[in-house]
């Protein structure tokens, strides 16, 4: 800008030097023509007085021409012999309009390059010129100080801003590197040194609100990722909705307690708020909603169902976003009493086949001559109850190693749909007899990272329990329901004789049986469940359990997708 401002001023001021130098000339010839009309008169020779008139001037060669109105040349110094109409020349045109002009070009008549200039004096033009000679040229010259004076500043000035360029450029290229950085999400923790200037100050301003930004966003995700995995692993059920419904965040929790208490099946957390035990809940929240609060809301109510106590509590916040938490107030002393509970049964599930090979085996020490087929016989039953009592102590070593040596076991990515139709496999012999037909639903092909034995236990020992107890002519259905980045949701299904509610809060209690008769008959250690329930949770998983008399049973459980050795150190 400073550079086209500099040659805008030196042209103007070259021009306007031009036009000064050719007006000094014009002035001068000016000059002459009215000293020679002054001396002009009828009676007195031209040719006298015109050479009386240069004779007296230091311009000798000056030409001079006389001219009517009309364009004839009357007189003209040259004296050549023939001579144009002069009516249209240019400065003969201006001075007839009584403009004082000049003009600069080459004579028809003579050939040669002049400096013309016209006066107007009543019947006659007088015109003087000075031919282009070295001497005129020198005349015309403009002075050439004020163009070096100009470009010395201009120098000078390129000089001084080059300097101050120099540092913002250096200023801009440095957010510019910043900012590419950022935009290749590269992290630019490099320092960033800025020129001492208004520039490098604001440049070091957004460094400084940037990396604080950071650090605010980095506590924020570690802060976040706590209330998750507290949330994730609390001993609650938990969901947060948007003002419309949608889900914000949920854990696992949440629909398993969800399906404990609804007659219905749900499946999607959005779908829990219109159980029809919530109907308080809902009836809370339309009250609320959208109503421009000024307080966060909160109510709560309490279901007595299926043997087990839940809270349900709301919190409605002021941007119409909701939270809902279910709370099994029942389970503390439920755990108290399986912990009291728990010596006693294992006292007696290992006394019941220890004293029946003890019994067996003193008949036939004791009773001589004993029949060999009676003998044979006691001997099977002895056979029979130490497989059991091993049945049993492998089970009983599962449980604790789940409990205190987690970390033993080892971690393999494990396909379920493979495991499960390794299963289907091995139990279709007992499913023709019975005539159960078997359905999966592995749709979205679910790969775990997992203990292979365990997860083979789940599924296993929940085919065995439907194929043992759920009855003939039944149906099977495995499906895994829901997948959110860290879990996958599955149902185990059977629409058989289905579990007394009295007994469906206690099944995964280790050696509780519903019919012990039965269960002792069919050769089963009451662990089986309790390990599903322990090898869901060393997948850091839950398991829920619904039932209806002669229509079906329903397990939910979830498995997380991957998990570590640092979390198998954990309870499981």
């Amino acid at each position: 800008m400073f550079l086209g401002f500099m040659i805008c001023v030196t042209i103007f001021q070259f021009k306007r030097e031009k036009k000064f130098s050719e007006l000094k000339v014009h002035e001068l010839l000016q000059n002459y023509n009215f000293q020679l009309h002054s001396k002009y008169s009828p009676t007195i020779k031209v040719d006298t007085m015109v050479e009386d008139f240069i004779n007296d001037i230091p311009e000798k060669n000056l030409r001079i021409t006389i001219i009517d109105l009309k364009g004839t040349v009357i007189y003209d110094n040259t004296h050549q012999a023939k001579y144009d109409n002069h009516y249209m020349r240019e400065e003969l045109r201006y001075a007839r309009e009584g403009v004082n002009s000049y003009a600069i070009r080459t004579s028809k008549t003579t050939g040669q390059h002049y400096f013309y200039s016209a006066s107007y004096f009543g019947n006659f033009i007088f015109r003087c010129a000075l031919p282009y000679n070295p001497k005129l040229i020198d005349a015309l010259a403009i002075n050439k100080n004020f163009i070096y004076f100009m470009l010395f500043i201009l120098l000078v000035y390129m000089f001084i801003l080059s300097r101050f360029t120099l540092s913002i450029g250096n200023t801009i290229s440095k957010l510019r590197e910043f900012a590419l950085r950022l935009e290749k999400q590269q992290d630019p923790s490099s320092d960033f040194k800025f020129p001492n200037n208004e520039l490098g100050d604001i440049s070091n301003n957004i460094v400084t609100f940037y990396n604080l930004h950071q650090r605010v966003k980095h506590d924020l995700m570690v802060e976040r990722e706590k209330i998750e995995k507290h949330f994730q692993y609390a001993r609650e059920g938990f969901a947060m909705f948007s003002a419309d419904g949608s889900e914000i965040l949920s854990n696992i929790l949440f629909i398993q307690f969800i399906n404990t208490f609804a007659d219905l099946s749900i499946y999607q957390t959005e779908e829990a708020i219109n159980v029809k035990e919530l109907a308080p809940i809902r009836d809370f929240i339309k009250k609320h909603l959208g109503k421009a609060n000024t307080r966060v809301w909160r109510h709560a109510v309490t279901i007595d169902k299926g043997g087990k106590i839940f809270l349900i509590e709301c919190i409605l916040f002021l941007d119409d976003s909701y939270e809902l938490s279910i709370n099994d107030i029942s389970r503390q002393e439920e755990e108290s009493r399986m912990k009291q509970q728990l010596t006693q049964n294992i006292a007696h599930e290992l006394k019941t086949p220890v004293s029946s090979i003890q019994g067996y085996l003193e008949t036939i020490l004791t009773v001589k001559n004993l029949d060999p087929e009676k003998e044979k016989y006691f001997l099977n039953r002895c056979y029979s109850q130490s497989t059991r009592l091993a049945d049993l102590l492998h089970d009983i070593s599962v449980l604790n190693r789940l409990s205190e040596a987690g970390s033993l076991f080892e971690l393999k990515e494990t396909d379920i749909c493979e495991l499960v139709d390794d299963i289907e496999r091995t139990c279709s012999p007992e499913m023709e007899k019975k005539h159960i037909t078997f359905t999966k639903n592995l749709a979205n092909h679910p790969i775990i990272k997992g203990n292979y034995s365990l997860l083979y236990s789940i599924f296993r020992n929940l085919m065995d329990n439907a194929i043992a107890y759920a009855g003939t002519g039944i149906q099977i259905s495995v499906r895994c329901y829901k997948e959110d980045p860290k879990f996958y949701y599955f149902s185990f299904e059977d629409n058989g004789v289905g579990i007394p509610s009295k007994h469906v809060n206690r099944i995964f209690e280790r050696f509780y049986r519903v019919d012990k008769g039965r269960s002792r008959k069919m050769g089963g250690t009451g662990l089986g469940l309790s390990i599903v329930k322990n090898a869901v949770r060393f997948h850091k998983g839950r398991i829920s359990v619904k039932s209806e008399l002669n229509k079906r049973t329903i397990f939910f459980f979830t498995l997380k997708k991957y998990i570590s050795i640092k979390e198998t150190k954990t309870e499981a």
